[in-house]
């Protein structure tokens, strides 16, 4: 199975958008996480062709970067789940993706610290943050069998900016 971890493209100032809602998970992306997102997603494409689940948190800001992700694989099962919110226990996650077919490529789009710490539970078993994710940016993970803690192998570790260089080369 192949898992890449995607974190959501640049969202609305968090203080700034608190003064308009309380409610930080209506937190949009902005006109410049769109295009970089929409530019990105050609070099993710281009690295892994194909992907059978898109799964995002369900924070508008994860929904957004999925939708616009989703539209370079239209053939992908895309849904939002809980599993993926902040804060949300790994081992629940886990359940879900053990479920997948073996050979599947899912794309999981969510947020930091929480993918960090979910990239260092499935490569080495702890919740040690080793690396962070920069907002859309993308990590693939490899497991030879179904995904447990300290079974995946990284692949690769791409900031946005290689990913828009990479949809920039033909």
């Amino acid at each position: 199975m192949k898992i890449i971890f995607i974190r959501h493209a640049i969202a609305e100032d968090r203080t700034a958008f608190a003064k308009i809602s309380k409610n930080d998970g209506l937190r949009p992306l902005t006109e410049k996480g769109i295009k970089r997102i929409e530019q990105s997603r050609q070099g993710l494409k281009r690295v892994e062709p194909i992907a059978d689940y898109i799964f995002s948190s369900t924070l508008v800001r994860a929904i957004q970067t999925a939708d616009l992700i989703g539209e370079l694989y239209p053939e992908a099962t895309r849904k939002a789940i809980t599993q993926l919110n902040p804060g949300s226990d790994p081992a629940k996650l886990n359940s879900l993706l053990a479920d997948l077919p073996p050979q599947s490529t899912a794309l999981l789009i969510g947020h930091e610290p929480d993918l960090s710490e979910l990239i260092s539970w499935y490569t080495n078993g702890s919740h040690f943050n080793f690396l962070q994710l920069k907002r859309g940016a993308a990590c693939l993970l490899q497991f030879k069998d179904t995904p447990k803690p300290a079974s995946a192998e990284m692949i690769w570790l791409l900031p946005p900016r290689q990913l828009r260089s990479l949809g920039q080369k033909k």
